[in-house]
């Protein structure tokens, strides 16, 4: 059953579009922060940790507070962590994509630092420019850019300096269905100059598996498609001999997805698909329906394409991605219940061998993006943004063979071995009642865990999301609460996990 209805039209409607008690507010400073959540490669660059720790009098560090106890029932809940590897969380993973026509906006350039700020804090990683319009956007070398409907030098400058700035490399997307291929290839040519080191690769089209009866004749197939890309695939190669390309950019159709990988595995350095759980304008996609877990069709289809990237020898991304297509449901895409859902998805593309996932946004609509925006300006990070950073903050490295048991509860846990010293663990409870008191092990003496709690009024609520107490500002800047301290015992560490919450618990082996 596929996961969308064949008519491309979710980024051409997007475009038109427990409270916890409250503890003492002890300030984490930065090498305070740093000393809790380690050497991760999220937290090294978006604090700039260094230095010694924080110290009383005699070399003594504080103490963390204790975490409160949530007010409401408990359910007892186990975790174990096994040392066996169950996938990675690769450098570059949580990343960001947007539609095609923002470049003729002024949202990307150098001089928006708010935007700049909010991309920091999640990376650096991977932005990619596609979506629907990029099928709908031409190529104008002399045009005078910030221009609906074209795409300029201006325009891929100014894209150049956010870049530069932010730390990000880009997946950048030419029209497929309505160009030609030296007309692409003189877009990639200069595109590849100005970007330089940020240019991670270019897509060729957007969804070429909705093309028929849109762009091409109903009985279009894939080897349309196939013989329609080498051509854009010889032209630009011609003018721009060794730039990476990737493919197929399928909206859905896994056959697509695994006969381009064995016709240009070969000569792509990456295959990318796209996912949404549902369709927006449905009335069964519902908060509920976005935060069951697993999501078993996400899993289905991660495991075909893994089988057809593995047997290619390319990794494989969700280059696009979000909760329902045709722009997200409002109150339920915007909702805070979306940052629970964010997590989820992240480690669950990482369990089933992806390299990464980019969250599909703009605008300020009611519907799904990770950061609001109007007329260029930042309005805010949105709730999907949270679960997003969360994820973030946990870092790199190995994914851990991770279990939790608390009955029928809706509840996951993951856990990322940063490195020998420290271990990342995240704990997701969707209940809206029951609160987790939880006891986790894993194979080895605990020195130290301290834990930070994402939290926000209720599954509903579009604002007021935290992480540890905190707020991330438009322009990016978050220094949350001090990290509770939990109690340690052997191999054991235990806490509390709030009814509609999350936590991320840094661990320190012995």
């Amino acid at each position: 059953m596929s996961l969308r209805t064949p008519v491309s039209v979710h980024h051409m409607n997007q475009l038109s579009s427990r409270n916890l008690p409250k503890e003492p507010r002890v300030r984490f400073s930065r090498r305070d922060f740093c000393g809790t959540l380690g050497a991760l490669a999220a937290g090294s660059m978006l604090f700039g940790c260094s230095g010694p720790k924080a110290s009383f009098g005699g070399g003594i560090t504080p103490p963390l507070p204790s975490q409160p106890v949530p007010s409401g029932p408990l359910t007892q809940a186990t975790v174990s962590i096994s040392s066996a590897q169950a996938g990675s969380m690769p450098s570059r993973f949580v990343g960001l994509s947007y539609e095609k026509s923002t470049l003729s906006e002024p949202l990307f350039s150098g001089n928006n630092t708010d935007l700049i700020g909010l991309f920091q804090r999640l990376g650096p990683s991977l932005l990619r420019i596609g979506g629907n319009s990029v099928d709908k956007t031409t190529w104008n070398p002399t045009g005078p850019g910030q221009t609906s409907g074209q795409t300029a030098p201006s325009d891929i400058d100014a894209l150049a300096a956010f870049l530069s700035t932010a730390g990000w490399q880009v997946l950048y997307g030419v029209n497929l269905a309505q160009s030609t291929p030296s007309v692409a290839a003189a877009e990639v040519a200069y595109a590849a100059k100005a970007l330089g080191s940020s240019l991670y690769g270019i897509e060729i089209g957007n969804e070429p598996d909705l093309y028929a009866g849109n762009y091409f004749p109903s009985t279009w197939d894939f080897s349309d498609y196939l013989a329609l890309w080498q051509s854009f695939q010889s032209a630009i190669l011609a003018e721009t001999a060794g730039i990476p390309l990737t493919g197929p950019v399928i909206a859905y159709n896994t056959s697509w997805f695994s006969s381009f990988a064995q016709a240009e595995g070969k000569n792509v350095v990456l295959l990318s698909a796209h996912y949404y759980r549902g369709n927006g304008q449905s009335s069964s996609s519902t908060i509920q329906e976005l935060i069951s877990y697993p999501d078993t069709a996400l899993e289905s289809y991660l495991t075909t394409l893994e089988t057809a990237a593995s047997s290619a020898g390319v990794p494989f991304r969700l280059a696009e991605t979000n909760s329902f297509y045709n722009g997200g449901a409002p109150g339920i895409s915007d909702s805070y219940a979306s940052a629970l859902w964010a997590i989820d998805h992240l480690f669950t593309i990482a369990l089933g061998s992806g390299v990464g996932a980019n969250f599909h946004g703009g605008g300020n609509g009611t519907g799904y993006t990770p950061i609001a925006d109007s007329n260029g300006a930042v309005v805010g990070a949105r709730p999907e943004y949270y679960g997003a950073l969360l994820v973030a903050l946990a870092g790199q490295g190995s994914l851990l063979n991770t279990t939790i048991s608390a009955g029928s509860l809706n509840v996951s846990a993951y856990t990322v071995q940063n490195s020998a010293t420290q271990l990342s663990v995240i704990l997701v409870n969707k209940d809206t009642t029951q609160n987790l008191q939880f006891t986790a092990s894993w194979p080895g003496t605990v020195q130290s865990a301290s834990m930070q709690v994402l939290t926000g009024p209720s599954l509903e609520a579009t604002s007021g999301e935290t992480i540890q107490g905190v707020t991330v500002g438009t322009n990016g800047s978050f220094t949350p609460n001090s990290s509770y301290g939990l109690d340690v015992s052997g191999e054991n560490f235990s806490g509390y996990v709030p009814a509609e919450s999350a936590v991320l618990i840094v661990v320190t082996p012995g």
